[in-house]
């Protein structure tokens, strides 16, 4: 879409404005400083807060790093990927994920990968719309803490 730009969040303030659209797909975020603090964690290891902003408001965000595993080769992995809710199906997810294969390429990435809950029905039309596929399944084991 015209007029929109995407860029990485680097600052507190530019975090700070993502939360709001991270917040639909993340709802445990309820402070926006909860929210920077584990952003600026996650960036010591690597993860980047990418944001897509059209007529002064974020309106898309993905979040993503760079890794590499004996599965998949180099690949970039999306951790997170939401548009607003008043802004789905205006291209912005699209944009926003045609922008992150470019990253991936530039990177020399052999893949794009990431994980969607089994709920999220209009996630996976989105996915399936843009060229992904089911490539496996993701499975976890909830770790209780002894203390």
């Amino acid at each position: 879409m015209r007029n929109s730009r995407i860029a990485i969040a680097n600052t507190p303030e530019e975090i700070r404005r993502c939360h709001l659209v991270t917040r639909e797909l993340r709802p445990l975020f309820h402070e926006p400083e909860q929210f920077v603090e584990r952003i600026q964690r996650q960036q010591k290891e690597g993860y980047q807060l990418a944001f897509l902003e059209f007529g002064g408001e974020v309106c898309a965000v993905a979040g993503y790093r760079f890794l590499e595993s004996l599965f998949s080769g180099k690949f970039l992995y999306v951790d997170d990927l939401v548009a607003r809710e008043s802004d789905r199906s205006r291209g912005f997810g699209g944009q926003l994920l045609d922008w992150l294969i470019e990253q991936a390429r530039a990177h020399g990435c052999e893949n794009l990968e990431l994980d969607s809950g089994v709920q999220r029905f209009d996630a996976h039309r989105f996915y399936f719309a843009n060229r992904m596929s089911i490539s496996s399944y993701h499975f976890r084991i909830k770790i209780e803490r002894k203390d």
